[in-house]
C-alpha cells in the first residue's frame, strides 16, 4: 500500500501563487487521509516513510506508528532536511515544517536508509542501523537511451527544482563569457521559469511524459552547487540523470558529487569559474571526447547508481523488520 500526504491537484497548487482556499483543503485532506490509513495498519509489519509522514507540524502519526501500534518504521531520506530552507525567507513557514523532528523519527525507527555518507553520519548520532542505499534511476525502462553528440546545435543543460535556482548564479557569468566564442543553448528544465535576466537561456517545463527527451538535447549536462550545508547532503541525481543518459556531466565537488562522477573519465569536477569556464569550453570543442566520455558514464551509472545494481540492497532492508 502506497499512501502519498497530497493527491496530484493539490501537490500541483503548492508552490503556485494564490489558491488559498484548495492550499489549506489540501493539506487538511492530507492529514485526513493520514489519520485513517492509522487503522489500518494491522495489516503491515512495518512502514515505510519517505522524509516525512505529514510535510508541517511535529512527528505525531509518527509516535502513534512506533508507540501506539507498535510497528517497525523504515525510514528514507535523501537531503539534509534537518536543514530548514525556508527560515531565511519565511521564518513562520519554517517553525510550522518542525525541521528538527527528523532526529525524532530517526530514533523511534528501526532502520534508517539514506542516500550518501554525509547525511548516514546524522542519522547514526540516533539510530543504530543506518544504511546507505544510493540515488538511483531504471536504466532499462526509462534512462535507456544515449545522447548522439554529433546532433546540433550544441546544447549546455541544467535539470532541476525551482528551490535550487540559486545553485545556477555559479555558472551564469561563464555561460556568458563562453556564448561570445561558442554557439551553444542554455537550457534549463524545471518546474518554474527561473526568469533569469543576466543569462541567456532556453526554459522547458518540466514533464515526467517527455523528461527524457528533453534531458536527451544536452550535449553536457551541469550540476554546480555551493558549499553549504543543505547541498552537502545532495545525492547527485542530476548528474547521475545525465551520465545514465551518456551526457557527460561537469559538477562541482560537493558532497557525494565526486563519488558519482568519478575520475575525468565519464565527467569532470569544477570548483571555480576558471575551472568551470575551463571545462566547458573543453566538451563544447570535442564531440568525440563528449561520445567517449558519455559511454563511460552511461556504463558507471548502469554499475553503480541503476535500480538493477541497487534492488538487493532495498530488498535485504525488509529482511530485518518482517
Amino acid at each position: 500500500m502506497i499512501r502519498p500526504f497530497f493527491t496530484k491537484s493539490a501537490w500541483g497548487l503548492l508552490h503556485v501563487p494564490g489558491h488559498l482556499f484548495q492550499k489549506v483543503w489540501g493539506i487538511f485532506f492530507g492529514f485526513l487521509k493520514r489519520f485513517i490509513v492509522l487503522f489500518t495498519l494491522y495489516k503491515y509489519d512495518c512502514v515505510y516513510i519517505y522524509r516525512e509522514v505529514a510535510p508541517i507540524g511535529p512527528p505525531i502519526f509518527e509516535w502513534l506508528i512506533a508507540k501506539v501500534f507498535r510497528k517497525k518504521i523504515i525510514y528514507d531520506f535523501d537531503d539534509a532536511i534537518w536543514v530548514s530552507i525556508a527560515s531565511e525567507a519565511n521564518p513562520k513557514v519554517a517553525a510550522i515544517k518542525c525541521s528538527w523532528k527528523v532526529a525524532d523519527i530517526c530514533r523511534m525507527s528501526t532502520i534508517v536508509t539514506v542516500g550518501n555518507q554525509y547525511l548516514k553520519d546524522y542519522a547514526v548520532n540516533y539510530c543504530k542501523d543506518v544504511r546507505i542505499i544510493p540515488t538511483v534511476v531504471n536504466t532499462t525502462d526509462q534512462h535507456n537511451r544515449v545522447k548522439d553528440q554529433q546532433t546540433m546545435p550544441l546544447v549546455v543543460g541544467w535539470t532541476g527544482t525551482y528551490t535550487n535556482f540559486h545553485n545556477l548564479e555559479i555558472i551564469t557569468g561563464v555561460i556568458n563569457e563562453l556564448k561570445k566564442k561558442y554557439d551553444f543553448t542554455f537550457l534549463i528544465i524545471a518546474n518554474k521559469d527561473p526568469k533569469f535576466r543576466d543569462v541567456a537561456y532556453v526554459y522547458k517545463p518540466w514533464k515526467v511524459e517527455t523528461e527524457i527527451e528533453d534531458l536527451l538535447q544536452m550535449h553536457i549536462g551541469v550540476m554546480p552547487l555551493y558549499h553549504r550545508e543543505m547541498e552537502l547532503g545532495k545525492c547527485g541525481f542530476k548528474a547521475i540523470q545525465y551520465m545514465s543518459l551518456g551526457i557527460p556531466a561537469i559538477v562541482s565537488p560537493v558532497g557525494v558529487n565526486s563519488k558519482v562522477v568519478g575520475d575525468e573519465t565519464s565527467g569532470y569536477l569544477a570548483d571555480s569559474a576558471q575551472e568551470w569556464y575551463d571545462k566547458l569550453e573543453h566538451l563544447l570543442k570535442h564531440t568525440e571526447l563528449r561520445t567517449q566520455m558519455g559511454a563511460v558514464a552511461r556504463e558507471r551509472i548502469v554499475q553503480n547508481y541503476s535500480v538493477d545494481a541497487t534492488a538487493q540492497l532495498f530488498f535485504d532492508l525488509f529482511k530485518k523488520v518482517s
